[in-house]
């Protein structure tokens, strides 16, 4: 985004996320490196964990000053502090790439919210591996982008894909049911900047039909799992998780239309979370300031 160089009357709002290596007067450190330059804290919060020995915070702050400026401010910050962060508008739209295959729930969700602003994302355009999915994205006036994956073609099908995220200057991918695994290079490639919807409350019932091993359990709960996408299937650090009841006169199908709602909710709730710069990696885990 382009940087303002000259002060004006408006304030901007922006927020910071910032992760480093614990020890005393970090907060004061980046609170008085904001009020020197005139900043107005609105929302803050903080947490150190002890057994990884890390620091992580994020503010918001009204400020007249130029961006541009604040951030030489922070990055010499950063230097001193060993600190990894990040400075962005509130409320800002992030550039998003949804990745499907046949079930259309998630992604009928992300996009009706996405157009009556209830959601933080600019939907950029939507992958399939399947044509399946066209006209709901063509409804919604999204571009949708067929790569078919096999076998033999996986390779150049994620050639393709990141040529896609790099010429739409993509922020964040989420995969809204995409039925296919990531290569462990475009994990890699991609880290931390791709979200999955896991249909069931990890580690519980991987693979192949869910909704019938819960059945074949006779489980009293069922939920969704949203994490960040790794190399390790299904292992990647979680985000937000939530749960329905279940109850013994539930057949597979109902089973199936409670646990898409759950996967619903736990998706969109893990994409506002994450545009909103309120989640932040600590090792194979999350700190989420909700």
């Amino acid at each position: 985004m382009a940087h303002s160089t000259v002060h004006t009357d408006s304030a901007a709002h922006l927020v910071l996320s910032l992760s480093c290596p614990d020890r005393p007067g970090i907060v004061h450190a980046v609170t008085g490196t904001l009020a020197r330059r005139g900043g107005n804290i609105t929302e803050s919060k903080q947490f150190g964990d002890s057994s990884t020995g890390l620091f992580f915070m994020r503010v918001q702050v009204l400020t007249t000053v130029p961006r541009v400026e604040l951030e030489k401010d922070l990055a010499e910050l950063a230097g001193e502090y060993e600190m990894e962060w990040s400075l962005d508008e509130v409320g800002r739209a992030m550039r998003t790439l949804i990745m499907v295959s046949k079930e259309g729930h998630c992604l009928t969700d992300l996009l009706f919210r996405a157009r009556s602003q209830g959601l933080p994302v600019d939907v950029v355009g939507v992958v399939g591996n399947h044509e399946t999915l066209r006209d709901v994205a063509e409804f919604y006036g999204v571009p949708f982008h067929h790569i078919p994956v096999t076998k033999d073609t996986k390779e150049a099908a994620e050639a393709e894909l990141l040529g896609l995220v790099d010429s739409l200057d993509v922020e964040l991918v989420v995969l809204a049911r995409y039925m296919q695994i990531l290569s462990p290079a475009l994990c890699e490639r991609l880290h931390g900047g791709v979200i999955n919807i896991h249909h069931s409350f990890l580690p519980s019932f991987k693979g192949a039909r869910p909704y019938a091993q819960a059945h074949e359990r006779g489980v009293k709960l069922i939920g969704a799992t949203a994490h960040y996408v790794t190399a390790d299937l299904d292992e990647g650090p979680i985000i937000e998780q939530d749960v329905t009841r279940a109850g013994h006169e539930d057949s597979v199908s109902m089973l199936q239309a409670k646990g898409q709602d759950v996967e619903r909710r736990v998706l969109a709730q893990a994409v506002r979370w994450h545009t909103e710069h309120r989640v932040l990696l600590n090792g194979h885990r999350t700190v989420v300031f909700a």
